[in-house]
Order: structure tokens, then C-alpha cells, then sequence
């Protein structure tokens, strides 16, 4: 189809017409973050070259200014004489408890391209002096599959992208937010045809495109403890607003992290027993809160450490585990109101090295690292942990660091098929974690794995199935003048609106921190629900009050938010009536039966055991209307594939295995 330069939408909004420019391409991408860019240059490698991506700014989103101790990337093993294949790897994800076999297989098989094709790029994966890429096991992960580049791995392969995207000139186009996804068609046929997005001078643009390739990340504004990025809110509602189904919403990872500065608290951090102490909102009155919690001060001294190892807040090491500490410091800021600090200053009243348990004082010995304070551990250990803070002006060599249990990642999210094709909207592709592709449990890293491999999946299918022009440009334009209006509308209503975006923003993230995140309860579900629903009704009716063109972005990125926040908290609440139990990184509160979290809780820290059997099963929410609609559905199993050569060839010479 031949494109049109310089084409306008023109709409009649009230007694004023406005008109709004529309650039058709045939792949648009949404979003800039290492699966994004990885799409955009694998479209272009097969032959796709009209491709834009808009962005809020390659610098932005969670990809590129986030990381950890030594974050880590999942991939096959490529070292040693341990045996691996994909039908292995797909047997842990699968295990991990409600994420459909086909996806894990593909996760799997696919993950040799995706870590290859970077290393190829530059991005600096250890290799032995064989070429061996030597590995390290990590959280759930049977085998040494792991594999790092230090605290920013995410960070580098942003970089080795944007690096091939420039050289294969890849349209960007910077300082856009999408307002609003553009599908024509209902049922079966309904598709992705384009967006909507605001530019840096609060100009609307249309973007009429064959296919949209949606990697927004994941959904780091809902919460009001969160260490996703503070530049990155996520944009999973805008799909849901256009009915894409989602899978899995209430399966998310949480733990211990600092919040002037964004950043986990595990590893080493952990690894030097830091002090932990709580004050009032002023700063006063400090105390060592966890003390009475445990029976000796080796006991909790050695759990403090194995928060390092054990960082994801984990129901099934509440009892007698490290996981109670998530737990003491949760009553502490959101119950009692206080701050929670480490101080790496000095050790924990009375603490003696050989208190701690055989694990951890082994650790230290061989780590030499039994020095008298945890900033010397630290100096020791990890020195760049301590340069990490100072480049964002924090000196925990003065100060302690306040932290608090915070969102960290959602495993489920946006529902597509092994082609990672939105599995109700055709020609939409999520990729990254917008893709609820993993269940209950997954190996730390397979976040940065599967967004390699979705976006190589997506690039592949498009190329292969969606390579021609099949849109109508008729319906395509009246798709985006109704999009235009609605935004218009809402803009309107926001200039007479009493609620400003921050008062807005601030209700439902503290909504979905207190009902929504890691510690939950029906009763308080059902009551956020009610109230969600209820905010929505008035920020949707109602807008939010906004000053300038920075305001006002924000003020229609909270209608998105906001329409998420009420899904999420829906699909949280249908889990938990469902009877699934704590699992994953949430605690389900029960007033009847039950196991106590910790003797000296009261009775209301009374916590659901997790019902297995839902493991085999898959949350599946879609919107319809005023109705959010969960259902659970079994699983996909792992695919029993043919293998034989000759056939397998052929299916792949006719392009039938592009279905």
C-alpha cells in the first residue's frame, strides 16, 4: 500500500476543528526498552525498513536505568560438560506453576539466538579464554544457567541496541507518550491498526500501521512503594482500554528496596548484616524493630543475610525464614506509619560475627570480609555497591538508607500466543514484561530472556505472515478521529476538574500498595475494589486537573493508570475468592484457619497455604464494557513436537510452522 505524506485527520471537537497529522508506517513500536529496540532491529534484519519507534526517551523506561547487585540474565546453558536443551529449560519455567508449556518452550529454544545475537553486538557476557559462556545458578534455577555483566546487564544491551538500531538508521521518534492503541474491526476480526500519541510540545499526532509491536514494560506506576524506575509508569492499560486480554495479572515479584534512589537491596547489601532500624515520620524515636522478633540476635543477624540470597518476598519462608523480615518491615512503615532505614554505619546492638549461622559466617570468612562494621564489609565486598549511591548523591557511609517493600516485577500481564501476538487482538504484538508469559514462579533473569525472545518472535511472525499491507485507511482514520475526540473530551473535563493528576495518582498507587501488592486480604480487596471502580468512574468522567503541556501528559497518563489499577485489583480479588492461597510473593491474610506468620504477630497475620492444584491453571481477565471477567483455564502443556528432520525442514521450506 502506498503510504501518504503529509495526510491529516481532521476533527470537529465543540464549536472548534482541529486537525491532527497522521504518518502511516507499517511496524509501529511502542516503547524503547531492550525488547522494543530488539524488535526494531530484527524487523529490520529481515527486511522490514518501515519501521518508527515512539518513546518517551531512550534514556527513559525500566530497561535502561535499573539493575541490581549482579543482575542477571537467564539463558541455556553454553559451558561445561552439564547437559542442556531446550525441552529442559521449558520443564523449569513450566514448573514454576501456571505459565502455558508452549511459551516456555519457545522462552527456551529461542534463548541461545537472543543471548548470542548480543554478545555479537558488544554486550560484554563473560566468556572463557574456550569461548565458553560460563554461568552461575540463580533463584529457581536448577542448573548454572545465570549469567551477568554486573549491576547494569540491562543497561548495556539498551546500549549494544540503540548502537545497531543507529546503524541501521531506525526511525525514533523521542518525547512521545501514547495516549490511546487505534484497533478497527469486533470479535475474531478485530485488529491493531495504529496509535495515538502526544509530542513534547502537547501536540496530538495519529500513526496509522499494519502491525504495533507494544513493549511498555511493566506496570511500575500502579504502586506507591515501587522500585521500577521513577521515569517509568508503564502503559498496560492503554491495551486494556482497547480490550486486550491479559493473563496472570496477580502474579508480581516484591522485596526490600531503597526508594530515594530505586534500587534492590539484595546481595551484598544484605550479605554485610547492615542495622536495621525504624523511626517516626520525623526521624525521631529510633529503634531496632526487628530484635523482638527473634530468639536470639545470631538468628536474626543470619536472616538479615540471607535476604542477599533470598531477596523476592516468598510466603514459604515467612515461617522460620527470611521472609519475615519482608513482613516486620511492612507493619512498620504501612501499618505503623514509620520509616524503615539500613544503616551501614555500625553493626546491630551486641552483634558478634560468630553468632551467625555456619552459612553465612562461612561466607564472610572466605569473602574476607569479617570486619567490625557493614560499610567495611561492604568496602570490601562490593565496593562499587557504595559508588553506586554516591552517583545518585546518597552517601551510606554518613547516612542510612530508608527502604521499604516495594513492586518489582509482574510476571503476568498482556495474554499472546507462541508468536507473542495478543491472543484477541490481531497484528498486536506485546513483548517484554507487558507479556504475562510467566506464572507463579521463574529463575531470576528469564525477565531479560524472554523479552529478547518475544521480540524476536513477534519480528519473525511479522516478517513471515505480516509482511503486506492489509489495513483500510478509511477505517484506520475514523478509528483515530474517535480516539481523538475522546482524548479531547477528557482534556476538556479536566480543565473544571477539583482533583489535580499528583492527588489522583497518589489514591490509586496507595490503593494498590496497601490491597493490591504483597500482603493481601479479601476483605480489603473487595473494599478496593468498590473504590477503584469508583475513582475510575471519576477520573474517566471527570479528568484530572493539570498546568502546562508536562501536567497535562501526566494527567492523561493517569486515565490509563487508573483504568489498570481497577483490572488489576479486579483479577487480585477474583484470585484470592478463587481459594489459590499465598504463592508466588503474596501472603493471603485469613481469618480462619490458617498458618501464623510469627508467634509474636497477632492474629490477624493469619496466612492462606497455597492451593496447588491452581498451578496447572492460567488467570485469563478480559474488559467488556463496564465488566472485568476472570476465569481461570489449563494451561497449555509443553508441546510434543516433531523433530523428525526431513518433515520438520519441510514445514519450514512452506512456512507452516508461521501459524
Amino acid at each position: 500500500m502506498a503510504k501518504e505524506k503529509g495526510s491529516k485527520i481532521k476533527v470537529k471537537h465543540g464549536k472548534k476543528k482541529q486537525s491532527v497529522p497522521i504518518t502511516w508506517v507499517h511496524t509501529l513500536v511502542v516503547g524503547s526498552g531492550a525488547a522494543g529496540l530488539n524488535a526494531a532491529v530484527q524487523l529490520n534484519n529481515q527486511g522490514i525498513e518501515d519501521i518508527v519507534i515512539l518513546t518517551e526517551g531512550l534514556k527513559m523506561g525500566t530497561s535502561i536505568n535499573t539493575g541490581s547487585d549482579k543482575q542477571t540474565y537467564y539463558k541455556l546453558s553454553l559451558c561445561g560438560e552439564d547437559q542442556d536443551a531446550p525441552g529442559i529449560m521449558a520443564e523449569n519455567y513450566f514448573a514454576g506453576g501456571s505459565m502455558h508449556g508452549d511459551l516456555a518452550l519457545v522462552e527456551a529454544s529461542l534463548s541461545a539466538r537472543g543471548f548470542l545475537n548480543l554478545v555479537n553486538l558488544g554486550v560484554p557476557f563473560p566468556l572463557d579464554a574456550y569461548g565458553q559462556a560460563m554461568g552461575y545458578k540463580t533463584d529457581h534455577d536448577p542448573r548454572q544457567r545465570a549469567t551477568s555483566v554486573g549491576p547494569y546487564t540491562s543497561r548495556e544491551m539498551c546500549n549494544a541496541l540503540i548502537r545497531d538500531a543507529d546503524r541501521r538508521s531506525v526511525k525514533i521518534k523521542e518525547k512521545r507518550n501514547v495516549v490511546s492503541l487505534l484497533t478497527t474491526g469486533q470479535g475474531r476480526w478485530k485488529r491493531a491498526c495504529g496509535a495515538i500519541a502526544v509530542d513534547a510540545k502537547g501536540r496530538l499526532e495519529a500513526y496509522g500501521a499494519e502491525n504495533v509491536i507494544f513493549g511498555v514494560g511493566g506496570p511500575g506506576g500502579l504502586y506507591k512503594t515501587s522500585v521500577y524506575p521513577s521515569v517509568h509508569t508503564g502503559a498496560v492499560g492503554l491495551a486494556m482500554m482497547a480490550g486486550a486480554r491479559s493473563q496472570s495479572l496477580p502474579e508480581s515479584q516484591y522485596g526490600m528496596a531503597s526508594i530515594k534512589f530505586r534500587w534492590n537491596v539484595s546481595g551484598t547489601f544484605m550479605q554485610v548484616v547492615p542495622r536495621f532500624i525504624s523511626t517516626d515520620a520525623e526521624g525521631n524515636d529510633e529503634q531496632e524493630f526487628l530484635r523482638p522478633y527473634f530468639a536470639s540476635l545470631g538468628e536474626m543477624n543470619s536472616m538479615i543475610f540471607l535476604k542477599g540470597y533470598q531477596w523476592p518476598f516468598d510466603p514459604r519462608k515467612v515461617v522460620g525464614g527470611s521472609s519475615i523480615v519482608d513482613i516486620l518491615v511492612y507493619v512498620e512503615t504501612v501499618i505503623k506509619g514509620r520509616r524503615v532505614f539500613l544503616d551501614f554505619r555500625t553493626d546491630p546492638a551486641d552483634f558478634k560475627i560468630g553468632d551467625l549461622n555456619e552459612e553465612a559466617h562461612t561466607y564472610l570468612q572466605n569473602s574476607k570480609a569479617l570486619m567490625a562494621t557493614p560499610i567495611k564489609r561492604l568496602q570490601t565486598m562490593n565496593p562499587g555497591a557504595i559508588q553506586l549511591y554516591l552517583d545518585h548523591n546518597i552517601d551510606i557511609r554518613k547516612d542510612p538508607l530508608e527502604i521499604a517493600v516495594c513492586a518489582q516485577h509482574n510476571n503476568g500481564g498482556l495474554a499472546a500466543n507462541h508468536w507473542w501476538e495478543s491472543l484477541n487482538i490481531k497484528h498486536l504484538f506485546p513483548i517484554g514484561e507487558v507479556n504475562g508469559s510467566h506464572g507463579v514462579y521463574r529463575p531470576g533473569g528469564s525477565a531479560l530472556n524472554a523479552g529478547q525472545v518475544g521480540s524476536l518472535r513477534a519480528a519473525d511472525f511479522i516478517a513471515h505472515r505480516y509482511a503486506d499491507w492489509t489495513i483500510d485507511k478509511g477505517q484506520v482514520k475514523q478509528a483515530a478521529r474517535e480516539a481523538i475526540t475522546d482524548v479531547l473530551e477528557y482534556l476538556d473535563n479536566s480543565t473544571q476538574s477539583e482533583i489535580s493528576w499528583k492527588e489522583a495518582r497518589d489514591e490509586f498507587q496507595g490503593r494498590m500498595t496497601e490491597a493490591g501488592a504483597h500482603i493481601r486480604s479479601l476483605d480489603n480487596l473487595k473494599t478496593a475494589v468498590v473504590a477503584a471502580r469508583a475513582q475510575w468512574k471519576r477520573v474517566s468522567e471527570q479528568g484530572c486537573a493539570y498546568k502546562g503541556v508536562r501536567s497535562m501528559v501526566e494527567a492523561l497518563r493517569n486515565r490509563q493508570l487508573c483504568f489498570a489499577h481497577m483490572v488489576y485489583l479486579e483479577a487480585v480479588r477474583f484470585q484470592v475468592a478463587s481459594g489459590v492461597g499465598s504463592r508466588g510473593s503474596a501472603l493471603v491474610l485469613t481469618a480462619r484457619g490458617g498458618t501464623k506468620a510469627h508467634a509474636a504477630l497477632g492474629t490477624e497475620w493469619r496466612f492462606a497455604k497455597e492451593n496447588e492444584k491452581f498451578r496447572k491453571q492460567v488467570l485469563e481477565t478480559d474488559v467488556r464494557g463496564d465488566k472485568v471477567i476472570s476465569k481461570w483455564i489449563d494451561r497449555r502443556p509443553l508441546p510434543e513436537t516433531d523433530l523428525w528432520f526431513e518433515t520438520a525442514w519441510a514445514a519450514f521450506r512452506e512456512g507452516k510452522i508461521y501459524r
